[in-house]
């Protein structure tokens, strides 16, 4: 796809803390976290949304067939997150405006974050890379320029986008936000019986 927001959602890992349960098919008000987390993301402005699967894929993908999202399947997913990044971008092709890099099991994140994120990233100025914070916590999703994964998948699998946000400082806009949506996530059993509990 050119131009548009594009966002990479991160849905490969094995969520080993949630037990023998995959977390991202668990329901997270109504919906299974995954799909959620995918609608917010549409609904918040992007344009272009591709899943990385990996750790149970057959049972994660059927989730999505209701929403109008591309996949791809990360075969390395074993190699940690920073291969579901690589994957994501390789797979992702086109001519973006900017790029989201998403984590699924966020579940409170809504879609006025993912806007208020991408308008962020639309008045960045110079900067390459956008990273929300909340009280002073690195949050995501985080938003690239496509220089940025240019110079990821340049990098072989030696940089993902942490590695990329240590090394070029001057490169990285911080924008504190208000709301803490940003940096709850769900990996726990524990988390998600607080998050059913904050919401009956």
């Amino acid at each position: 796809m050119s131009g548009g927001m594009a966002a990479v959602l991160l849905a490969a890992g094995e969520s080993r803390r949630m037990g023998a349960t995959n977390k991202l098919a668990l329901e997270v008000a109504g919906e299974p976290l995954v799909c959620r987390t995918a609608r917010v993301l549409l609904e918040g402005g992007v344009d272009d949304l591709l899943v990385v699967l990996g750790h149970e894929a057959q049972v994660i993908l059927p989730l999505l067939h209701h929403l109008p999202v591309r996949t791809t399947i990360n075969l390395r997913y074993t190699e940690g997150q920073m291969s579901s990044v690589h994957c994501g971008l390789q797979a992702l092709g086109g001519h973006p405006e900017g790029i989201l890099i998403a984590l699924a099991d966020q579940p409170t994140l809504q879609p006025h974050d993912v806007a208020r994120l991408i308008r962020c990233y639309r008045e960045r100025g110079h900067y390459g890379i956008v990273v929300p914070t909340h009280q002073g916590q690195r949050g995501n999703p985080i938003a690239l320029d496509p220089l940025q994964r240019d110079e990821i998948l340049g990098s072989g699998s030696n940089i993902g986008c942490r590695r990329l946000i240590q090394r070029n400082p001057e490169r990285v806009k911080a924008v504190e936000m208000a709301s803490p949506n940003f940096v709850i996530d769900m990996d726990t059993p524990e988390d998600r019986a607080l998050l059913l509990e904050a919401a009956s």
